[in-house]
């Protein structure tokens, strides 16, 4: 019986994988950078996005999905920012976003009039790492009021990380965060993705995070820019 389940599992997976695939070269044609934002419920993943889309204002055209258990409190909230168009998937229980979700999401934008794309995944440490997208960049969002102990405790959220912004750094000498054994559990399983230390709150950090953003999307669009001289 257990093996019956493993081969069920593996299935499911490749299956979204494939359409994974299919999303990620549709946005790739599109030159639409699309980020997988993760973390757990009231880290920021929104107050990041809105941060992003507001400091973007003037240089793209941002879209939006929104995934929920049940609500629509956050799409309201990124249409407000400036988002350019948002959508709403309520999995209605499900812990994670699947790549058929971001496929049928996808039809009812204009993907033409989009230059970047955020996907804020249900509010979840461990079930979204498994499940690709069709994204361009993961990004882990973590706050110092969660505890400098996170990537110890889930462990493939942050060694599949692209990306690792930490969040409400306003706050951390009142939570008595051990950045020193932060970095050091972060670098242990991931010492490419890069970390940025931010205050939506307060702006500090921002500008170094966009400038890594912009670039990304800059790399996406005009690909020949970065390629090396033959």
């Amino acid at each position: 019986m257990s093996m019956q389940q493993v081969k069920v599992v593996k299935n499911i997976l490749v299956g979204n994988d494939e359409v994974a695939e299919r999303n990620h070269q549709r946005l790739t044609d599109a030159g639409i950078l699309t980020i997988n934002v993760m973390a757990s419920p009231g880290a920021g993943k929104t107050s990041v996005i809105v941060s992003t889309i507001k400091a973007l204002r003037d240089r793209a055209n941002v879209g939006v999905i929104e995934g929920d258990i049940a609500g629509s409190i956050d799409t309201e909230t990124v249409l407000a920012a400036g988002a350019s168009d948002a959508i709403q998937i309520n999995t209605g229980g499900g812990c994670h976003l699947e790549a058929n979700m971001i496929l049928k999401a996808l039809d009812a934008f204009d993907l033409e009039q989009l230059d970047m794309l955020f996907v804020e995944n249900v509010g979840n440490l461990v079930c979204p790492t498994h499940w690709s997208l069709g994204e361009h960049v993961r990004l882990c969002v973590l706050s110092t009021p969660e505890g400098h102990d996170k990537p110890v405790k889930y462990p493939q959220l942050f060694a599949a990380s692209d990306v690792i912004i930490l969040n409400k750094i306003d706050l951390m000498e009142w939570v008595d965060f051990d950045r020193e054994f932060f970095y050091a559990s972060v670098r242990a399983l991931n010492n490419d993705a890069p970390v940025f230390e931010i205050s939506c709150r307060g702006g500090e950090g921002l500008p170094a995070w966009i400038k890594w953003l912009s670039k990304r999307l800059v790399t996406l669009q005009y690909p020949a820019l970065y390629e090396p001289a033959s």
